[in-house]
């Protein structure tokens, strides 16, 4: 895919991007030969590859799933403006 010089300043632009004049003509083939790599990959056939999220195969670690208040009410109250039983008491914004 061929980029030309009016297409790489109107990527420029919405990439809020400053590109001279002079540079947009390097720029548009460089452009070009990323994209003409892109499309090579397309022609790669991906069908028996599972689909991985890590070069390495590894496992989560998962902690067990507990519901919990934390134990310490007070604590996590101490530095509000205003509490009550244990809650942040913030004023009424819907009428």
């Amino acid at each position: 895919m061929a980029l030309d010089k009016a297409t790489v300043t109107r990527i420029a632009h919405l990439a809020r991007i400053r590109v001279p004049q002079e540079e947009l003509e390097p720029l548009a083939g460089e452009l070009s030969t990323i994209l003409s790599f892109v499309e090579q990959l397309n022609q790669v056939d991906t069908g028996n590859v599972p689909p991985m999220t890590s070069v390495v195969a590894m496992k989560l670690r998962r902690r067990p799933d507990q519901v919990a208040d934390g134990g310490y009410p007070d604590a996590v109250t101490a530095n509000a403006p205003e509490s009550k039983s244990g809650f942040f008491v913030v004023p009424k914004v819907v009428e």
